[in-house]
């Protein structure tokens, strides 16, 4: 096989049999009610107005702890505020930090694990040693220390989920540059006068790309779990901003006489975690 053959091939390694493809197994009715969820989810963190008319931050004159209506789907909070209301305007502030959180986990793991999974020698072990001592460490303990550290706020919150997420994604990363370097078409990408630089950028990571996306689905729900229990512990969002934790934690002391003030919160966070979790998993069986 001459070189030009091979290197011929470097632009389409996989083979065509293995493209990804949404197939009709995997549109399931699961996979379709999760993507509605999730895009209700982000209609709420764009449009919000278009679902209330309350606000978030002021009840004026309705009274306490009212129970679910038609007027006030989720109830009203120990000051009158809408609850639902709160829900909505909320996810702005949620999502944008599980956005935050997983694009430092996908941006700082994957290149790490690339370079890792190219350069052979000490500074592959001193890399996956680093990533192995993250984790070691418990992530909420981790975010916890991290949130101490940079101080309490949405952003620093995402920062601090986000280096809880870099070990999983450098791992991946990692294990498709592996595979992917020893490949022909990366020798002759090499033979042909391709920097490390070049190589790595035009053909290693877009071949190694499709598995790390699909994580970074799975983690944006994973993400928004460990942001809402950070506002839960009062390491979030400081209120009175809508947070979903926060929300959460608010009606913690109304639990006997106000639960809708934790339940109904409580499920729209468990809504949009199983959804992205089930997209995520399509999209792993789709790009495997």
């Amino acid at each position: 096989m001459r070189l030009t053959d091979v290197f011929s091939r470097s632009r389409s390694p996989r083979p065509q049999g293995r493209r990804p493809r949404l197939s009709d197994s995997a549109i399931t009715p699961a996979t379709v009610v999760s993507a509605l969820i999730l895009l209700i989810a982000v209609a709420w963190a764009l449009f919000p107005g278009l679902f209330t008319h309350f606000d978030p931050n002021d009840g004026g004159d309705t009274p306490a702890l009212l129970s679910p209506s038609l007027e006030h789907w989720f109830g009203t909070d120990q000051t009158g505020r809408d609850a639902f209301t709160r829900v909505v305007y909320g996810a702005s502030q949620s999502l944008l930090a599980a956005l935050v959180a997983v694009g430092v986990g996908l941006v700082v793991g994957t290149a790490i694990g690339l370079i890792a999974g190219t350069r052979k020698g000490w500074l592959d072990d001193v890399l996956m040693r680093l990533i192995d001592v993250l984790l070691s460490i418990p992530a909420i303990l981790l975010s916890l220390s991290i949130v101490v550290v940079l101080g309490f706020g949405t952003i620093n919150a995402a920062i601090a989920v986000g280096v809880t997420a870099i070990a999983q994604f450098a791992r991946l990363a990692r294990s498709q540059a592996v595979q992917i370097n020893t490949s022909d078409f990366v020798a002759a990408a090499y033979g042909s006068g391709g920097t490390f630089g070049s190589v790595l950028v035009r053909h290693i990571l877009p071949n190694s790309i499709s598995p790390v996306l699909s994580l970074a689905v799975l983690q944006i729900g994973s993400a928004i779990l460990q942001i809402s229990t950070l506002g839960f512990l009062g390491y979030g969002t400081p209120p009175p901003t809508p947070e979903w934790g926060l929300i959460i934690a608010e009606g913690r002391n109304f639990v006997a006489t106000a639960w809708w003030l934790t339940v109904f919160p409580g499920i729209v966070v468990m809504a949009i975690v199983l959804a992205t979790h089930q997209i995520g998993n399509t999209l792993r069986k789709v790009t495997s």
